[in-house]
């Protein structure tokens, strides 16, 4: 468990547009070092407790620290001490790379990092002098983080940081969002793909219409509302369908043409269906587990799919 001190507290943060309740009654703690999500469909209000918590924009109510300071009145003292990419970023067509980070560096006080080195270190060096037009998503995102972390910040917002990127596009960039932590840096992200989420999220707040619903480990989180595991095998024998059904925890056994489907509840279903087969000498072919994952989580707390 993460003991750390929080670096970001938002307490009861609301925040409307006209009739429109973007943010209801929003509170969460992100502790120093850790990768925290928001994780939710489009149009939860990830993006704007986000921009609320960057002091971007002002919520109708509640409070917001980021490491100690309030990020509207103080945000001149925090600005060297944060990095933001922003969900919608841009920059002129024909800037070169190289262009751009040494526009952003002089627009800060602080001792900024080395920006060629920033740029080996994500994959950019080839890409120096590109003009920003010819960059493909995934080199526009790495740029993008560059430019967050050009300041050598404490803490980094990434907001919806792979959308639209191919599979390879988005695993590299979760190799870098790993890097800003090995580097001692805490991370606070957006993302509607909770893939994305379990494999980088040591910790997620759950949104939907505005509202956090629940906020644990991805692990925690499956085991506290997901507790139903599937096996699914293939066996010959005929009384293994008897035996299976025999277990205390299993709720159901399906055959369909030479496969059992075994469904039931707890941690330790999977490990006492091996333990029967090796008591009972049932020789099976083929051996599948199935666990519940972040998307299960979130369907069974909402009652609807992330991508309805």
């Amino acid at each position: 468990m993460n003991t750390a001190k929080p670096v970001i507290e938002v307490s009861n943060v609301r925040k409307r547009y006209g009739s429109t309740i973007a943010v209801a009654d929003v509170s969460f703690e992100v502790k120093d070092g850790e990768i925290f999500g928001l994780i939710g469909p489009n149009g939860a209000g990830k993006t704007t407790t986000m921009e609320c918590v960057e002091g971007l924009r002002t919520p109708d109510g509640g409070s917001i620290k980021v490491l100690g300071l309030d990020p509207f009145r103080d945000s001149y003292q925090l600005r060297d001490r944060i990095g933001i990419q922003l969900q919608e970023a841009q920059l002129q067509k024909r800037i070169k790379v190289w262009e751009a980070v040494y526009l952003w560096s002089s627009l800060y006080r602080k001792q900024k990092s080395d920006g060629d080195l920033l740029l080996a270190q994500l994959g950019l060096a080839d890409k120096r002098d590109a003009r920003f037009m010819t960059l493909s998503g995934g080199q526009k995102q790495r740029l993008f983080i560059a430019l967050a972390l050009i300041t050598d910040p404490e803490i980094v917002f990434l907001d919806e940081l792979t959308t639209g990127l191919d599979p390879q596009s988005r695993r590299a960039i979760w190799d870098r969002v790993r890097d800003i932590r090995e580097r001692g840096k805490t991370v606070l992200m957006t993302t509607h793909l909770m893939e994305e989420a379990e494999r980088l999220c040591d910790r997620v707040a759950i949104i939907d219409h505005g509202k956090i619903i629940d906020i644990d480990s991805p692990e925690r989180l499956v085991n506290r509302h997901c507790l139903e595991r599937t096996v699914d095998l293939a066996t010959e024998d005929e009384a293994a369908e008897t035996v299976f059904r025999s277990m205390p925890q299993v709720t159901n056994v399906a055959r369909n043409n030479g496969r059992l489907t075994i469904r039931g509840n707890g941690e330790d279903l999977v490990t006492n269906v091996i333990r029967c087969l090796s008591d009972n000498r049932i020789r099976v072919t083929d051996f599948r587990t199935i666990l519940p994952n972040l998307e299960d989580v979130f369907i069974k707390v909402t009652g609807h799919s992330i991508r309805d």
